[in-house]
């Protein structure tokens, strides 16, 4: 287990985390995807999957594996699989309940 600090961005997809931080765990890409980053560019970054714990909870998501200069951020996907959303009066992160519909 590798603890990680990661700024929450509930505009990205995905989380990303350091690509030698998951490859430093045995974890290793999947697949390779284009994503348009902030100013319009897009860029190519490999994707696979990892195991995210946040307050106890624990669940497996899809993971951007960072290159050099890139912002680990935990992303929206992240988020709601964890059960958890941005509070936009305290800027901190409450759980929420799970919707079947």
């Amino acid at each position: 287990m590798e603890e990680v600090e990661l700024l929450v961005d509930s505009g990205a997809i995905f989380t990303s985390i350091p690509g030698e931080v998951l490859k430093g765990l045995g974890l290793g890409p999947i697949d390779r995807v284009r994503l348009r980053v902030y100013g319009g560019a897009v860029i190519e970054r490999e994707i696979g999957w990892a195991l995210i714990e946040y307050e106890g909870v624990r669940r497996v998501a899809p993971v951007i594996f960072g290159e050099k200069g890139d912002t680990p951020v935990l992303g929206a996907t992240s988020l709601e699989s964890l059960g958890f959303q941005v509070d936009p009066v305290t800027k901190k992160l409450k759980p929420v309940e799970f919707l079947m519909i």
